[in-house]
C-alpha cells in the first residue's frame, strides 16, 4: 500500500475526464504508473495492470475498476462506520463490533480494511477496559 493517498485522487480525476469524453492519452508512462500504484493499493492483483500494459481500452477498463472499488469500499465503510458510532452510543457495544467484523469480511481495499480494523482494535480495547 502506499503512503501517497492523493493518487487515489489522480485516479479519480482521470477516470472522471474519462466519463466526460475528454481526451486523455492513456498510455503514457505516467498514466501507466498511476493506474498500476493505484489499482495496487485498491487489491487489484497485479497480473490485472499487466495484461496489455498499453492498450487504452485495457487502462480505461482497469481506471474504471479501480475507481469502482474506491467508491464501493468508501461507502462501505462510511456506512459501516456510521452505524458503529450510532450502536456505541447507544451502548450497543456487541452489535457495533459486528458490524465492524461483517465490513472486514467483504472489505478488499487495504487502507479501508487498516481503518476498519482500528476501529475495531479500539472497540475490543475499550470494551476490555470496561468489562
Amino acid at each position: 500500500m502506499t503512503d501517497q493517498p492523493h493518487d487515489w485522487n489522480q485516479l479519480v480525476e482521470l477516470h472522471d475526464r474519462l466519463q466526460r469524453g475528454e481526451q486523455v492519452t492513456l498510455d503514457s508512462d505516467e498514466v501507466l504508473g498511476l493506474v498500476r500504484r493505484v489499482a495496487q493499493d485498491v487489491a487489484l492483483p497485479i497480473e490485472i495492470t499487466e495484461q496489455q500494459p498499453r492498450d487504452p481500452t485495457r487502462i480505461a477498463s482497469l481506471i474504471r475498476e479501480t475507481r469502482q472499488r474506491i467508491r464501493q469500499g468508501s461507502r462501505r465503510l462510511g456506512s459501516a462506520l456510521l452505524e458503529v458510532y450510532r450502536l456505541q452510543e447507544a451502548g450497543d457495544l456487541k452489535g457495533a463490533r459486528k458490524v465492524l467484523e461483517d465490513l472486514l469480511a467483504v472489505e478488499v481495499v487495504p487502507l479501508y480494511r487498516q481503518t476498519a480494523q482500528g476501529e475495531l482494535d479500539d472497540l475490543l480495547a475499550y470494551t476490555a477496559d470496561s468489562g
